[in-house]
């Protein structure tokens, strides 16, 4: 009897072994070990540069032979705590994963550099751990010309008896984290072929340029290059016109005082005006205040080298010397103005013309915010409120304008928060609340530097007496923010212009 005991035992003490031979060094779950090693992790970036309001990318391949089951991402500072569970998600271990999680930073944030840990851990309990470093000083955003001459366009030098030709230039360039330096290229003009000026890093750099032109009718190709210090750059190509007189395609209205106002916008400013005929130009402006002064400019973006307004010595007539002339004075408030200039000439006519006179596309019955606009467009007596505004998707997400007070035709919009480098796209239309229905639109001449916003063709509701500008191209206004900022939006429906302007 007791060596059948000993026997039992030992077959016992048999089957115990070969058990924990079996499942020793695995987890509660069940999962059997393969090697038995801990995982390994491979990120794609130890290092990380990232920006307020941004979103970084937490990207890395993790293997482990016995199965991987978590993934934690910790970062105390960042309120960053998530835990990915691999058997959760997929109901088992995964040998490989390849971590992708996207995490943003607050646009408030403080600090300046932080500490993502990765942990992992396998079915087996073993763990690895790797430190992720984030910080602030990332660079996503090309330099910012905010004063330069218009891409694509021409800067005239005119040629005036007694006078040396001059280039009278002011650049103003931007950017996010320091600029590295301007590249200028006039062909032709020595001590301007490939001008390098430093910048030295600068956030906001300014720089005035007076070069002498020969004296002789020609025109010069001109490249400005902006580099920042990682190497991403901005290039304008323009054209240098030294001449006597020209006929400009266009012609523009500044009522603002400084560069700096003519810069500030998104669009609109200065405001775009109608080429009548050779050297000829009509400008129709709505004073709102009094004594408001104008001047007129054939380039967007600076009072130099060309800009028109009263001559010192004879105020009949222009003078197109930015050093020599002086303001035109609106004197009357709340009023259309109509002024007449011919550059060849010399010679400016202005009239006024009172609110009630000026009209606008849609027939004189329909009534901003009153409900005056045929519903289904079918005379069946149903009406709704008649009003506009911008548009991002379709009628029915319009933000309707609000109304001035004292001008019937001009319209606005509470102000907005807008982000540097951030594309708009909008038109204008009526609000309705049931899609499309094109009673009243307005579209702009071009996508990116919106000038004029005509009437569209194809809208449902037209006032025959109206003269205004018009299209027939469905075009939507796609301006690019240069400055972050709070912006306010105003319309004039007379006149088919609006301008977005920063708000103090």
């Amino acid at each position: 009897m007791k060596k059948k005991h000993l026997f039992n035992a030992a077959l016992l003490w048999a089957f115990l072994s070969l058990t924990l031979w079996t499942t020793g060094c695995s987890d509660d779950d069940g999962y059997p070990d393969v090697d038995g090693q801990a995982p390994s992790i491979e990120m794609t970036l130890e290092h990380i540069q990232t920006a307020n309001g941004r979103t970084f990318t937490l990207e890395g391949t993790i293997k482990d032979a016995d199965g991987i089951s978590t993934i934690q991402l910790q970062c105390a500072d960042l309120n960053l705590n998530k835990t990915i569970d691999l058997i959760e998600i997929y109901e088992k271990p995964l040998e490989t994963y390849e971590l992708s999680y996207d995490f943003k930073i607050q646009p408030d944030e403080i600090g300046e550099q932080f500490t993502v840990k990765v942990t992992v851990t396998d079915v087996g309990g073993r763990t690895v751990s790797q430190d992720v470093l984030v910080t602030l000083d990332g660079d996503f955003e090309d330099p910012v010309f905010v004063i330069a001459p218009e891409k694509g366009g021409m800067v005239t030098v005119l040629l005036r008896e007694g006078e040396i030709p001059t280039l009278n230039m002011n650049i103003s360039i931007t950017d996010d984290r320091g600029l590295d330096y301007l590249l200028v290229n006039i062909e032709g003009i020595e001590g301007y072929e490939n001008l390098k000026i430093d910048a030295d890093g600068e956030k906001a750099f300014e720089h005035s340029f007076n070069i002498t032109m020969p004296n002789e009718k020609k025109d010069y190709p001109m490249t400005l290059t902006a580099v920042d210090k990682t190497g991403k750059s901005t290039m304008i190509e323009c054209t240098v016109s030294v001449t006597d007189v020209q006929d400009f395609e266009k012609m523009y209205l500044a009522d603002v005082a400084t560069e700096a106002e003519l810069n500030s916008d998104v669009f609109g400013v200065p405001m775009r005006i109608d080429h009548v005929g050779e050297f000829q130009y009509q400008a129709l402006y709505y004073c709102q205040k009094a004594n408001t002064e104008i001047f007129f400019l054939p380039q967007k973006t600076s009072f130099s080298p060309v800009c028109y307004g009263i001559d010192p010595t004879d105020e009949a007539m222009l003078t197109d010397d930015p050093a020599l002339a002086k303001p035109i004075v609106l004197t009357e408030a709340n009023v259309y103005y109509k002024i007449n200039i011919n550059i060849l000439l010399k010679t400016y006519e202005m009239e006024t013309y009172s609110l009630a006179e000026a009209v606008d596309p849609w027939p004189a019955s329909m009534k901003y915010g009153l409900p005056t606009m045929d519903k289904w467009n079918n005379n069946s007596g149903e009406m709704m409120d008649f009003t506009f505004g911008l548009t991002s998707d379709n009628p029915t997400g319009v933000v309707s304008f609000k109304q001035d007070a004292t001008n019937p035709h001009l319209f606005y919009n509470e102000p907005m928060s807008l982000t540097a480098g951030e594309s708009m796209n909008f038109i204008i239309h009526n609000y309705h609340t049931d899609q499309w229905w094109n009673f009243v639109r307005w579209c702009s001449d071009t996508e990116e530097e919106p000038e004029i916003f005509g009437y569209y063709t194809g809208s449902a509701f037209k006032n025959s007496n109206y003269t205004g500008p018009s299209t027939t191209q469905d075009v939507w206004s796609k301006p690019k923010v240069t400055v972050t900022g709070t912006y306010q939006f105003w319309f004039d429906s007379h006149l088919g212009r609006a301008k977005l302007v920063r708000v103090n």
